[in-house]
């Protein structure tokens, strides 16, 4: 009897993993399915869910990537990935450095610093725009890298910090020390036992402030109000206009398009990732 309704909750498990799967999968294929269809397949009586030779074209990409009427697609990749980039790097190091010192050095102020850390990150993003415009136009950089890449930096940081210090309190000290005693000086015993540890939760801190930067448009609406200056997401957002029907073949592509680079990044680091999500629950 026991066996009977373990089996029956497995299998009650399994129908609603598999329906939250599909419900979740569903949106994704509808999008690559729409961008390789026509327009009059998308909308009206004569739907499509799948891209039969018949109907199939590309006609999407070529209007989301060459199209004239819009914000030009080059150049929104390119600050897209600057910004990203940037920010990326800058909120590991300079996170991973605060963790050090918040976890391994005992100095005056630490508690309310984490404290704050706490409350910062409870403040919306939202609530700073107008503050966060006047200090990046005071500093005169408005539409450039530069700018966005300091707003999203101080927005992703705080939670950046929080994270990578449960990771690095989860490494004991006296592996350092054992290291240490064998011969290595404290930065060779650091570099040789403790970052290869704190590597995965490195990994699954970085995916968290990749996928803010990626995707982020409210900041980057009020920083970059340039055309040449767009990033991806403010780019898809001109394929809608009040003069004509939207092309929704075209936004379709244009958000596979955008989708690309983020899965790429995501194989890449997902083996990483998840030993880094798993070590940062043990302890912090």
């Amino acid at each position: 009897m026991i066996k009977i309704r373990k089996r029956l909750a497995d299998t009650g498990y399994g129908v609603i993993a598999v329906i939250v799967f599909a419900l979740s999968a569903f949106p994704v294929y509808w999008m690559v399915s729409t961008s390789f269809l026509p327009n009059n397949r998308i909308r009206g009586e004569n739907l499509a869910f799948f891209p039969t030779p018949d109907v199939f074209t590309l006609d999407n990409y070529r209007s989301a990537m060459f199209g004239q009427v819009r914000a030009p697609f080059p150049p929104a990749v390119a600050n897209s990935v600057g910004v990203t980039f940037l920010t990326l790097v800058i909120t590991l190091v300079v996170g991973f450095v605060a963790a050090l010192a918040l976890t391994r050095f005992q100095f005056k102020g630490r508690r309310t610093f984490i404290v704050l850390i706490l409350v910062v990150q409870m403040i919306p993003g939202e609530a700073m725009i107008i503050s966060m415009f006047r200090i990046i136009d005071g500093w005169q950089l408005l539409n450039t890298i530069i700018g966005l890449t300091i707003v999203y930096a101080a927005g992703v940081l705080p939670f950046t910090v929080w994270t990578l210090r449960g990771f690095v309190n989860g490494v004991p000290k006296e592996l350092e020390e054992a290291a240490m005693i064998d011969g290595c000086s404290r930065v060779g015993a650091f570099w040789r036992v403790t970052f290869p540890l704190l590597a995965p939760g490195l990994v699954a801190t970085g995916v968290f402030a990749f996928i803010q930067a990626w995707n982020e448009f409210v900041m980057a609406l009020v920083i970059m109000q340039r055309p040449d200056s767009m990033t991806l997401p403010l780019w898809l957002r001109t394929f809608v206009q009040a003069t004509q029907a939207t092309n929704w073949g075209a936004v379709m592509a244009a958000s596979v398009l955008i989708a690309i680079p983020a899965v790429i990044f995501f194989l890449i680091v997902q083996g990483r990732m998840t030993g880094g999500l798993v070590s940062g629950a043990v302890k912090g």
